[in-house]
């Protein structure tokens, strides 16, 4: 059986940066929003169903779904936004499960957006790890690298479990407010710890 460490965070938190650390480390990471792009690609799985769903005018002209035109949507739309759960949460999860399953590192770290939101998820891990940034420190990466405005920001921020929850919920905490050496110091720790969870 892997040990498997459930990753997870609010937008912003960083919880990319932290599972780049941990592969460097020798870590198999399995992420759900990669798989997510996948398939939602130009050739992805899942565009067939989307386009069925949706229609022609969610893909963009490349054949990938539009990201911007189906966030815009799935906002405004709890209903629409339901029907692409349902859609891509099996897929994603059928998808994971496999890659886990296949994993040669050490042990694996899951990479979960919303695992303390998805009860399926939270039995499939052995231990939750909780990036952790202040919400200012969210708004801004997440303001930097995709030009949402503060508000759209916090509307996404809305739909999460708040940070208090979330803590309350962690195992372990990389506290990543500050630099990413300061980030590469606590995952460096926490790799031991969990190589000897993964003899054990």
């Amino acid at each position: 059986m892997k040990f498997v460490v459930g990753l997870t965070g609010g937008i912003g938190s960083g919880k990319s940066a932290a599972a780049d650390e941990f592969a460097a480390l020798g870590a198999s990471v399995v992420d759900t929003d990669a798989i997510a792009r996948e398939l939602t690609d130009k050739g992805g799985a899942a565009l067939a169903h989307i386009e069925r769903l949706f229609g022609a005018a969610f893909l963009d002209a490349s054949g990938a779904m539009n990201r911007k035109k189906m966030r815009d949507h799935v906002f405004a739309d709890p209903a629409a936004k339901q029907a692409l759960e349902n859609l891509l949460h099996p897929l994603i999860r059928e998808e994971s499960a496999r890659r886990i399953a296949e994993a040669s590192g050490p042990y694996v770290v899951h990479v979960v957006p919303l695992l303390l939101e998805s009860p399926g998820y939270r039995s499939r891990v052995d231990r939750v790890l909780v990036v952790d940034a202040s919400e200012q420190a969210q708004l801004a990466r997440v303001r930097a690298r995709s030009g949402l405005s503060a508000d759209e920001v916090r509307a996404i921020m809305r739909t999460q479990v708040s940070r208090a929850e979330r803590l309350a919920s962690a195992d372990d905490v990389i506290d990543n407010s500050g630099s990413l050496e300061a980030l590469r110091k606590q995952v460096g720790a926490l790799h031991q710890k969990y190589l000897q969870f993964a003899r054990a």
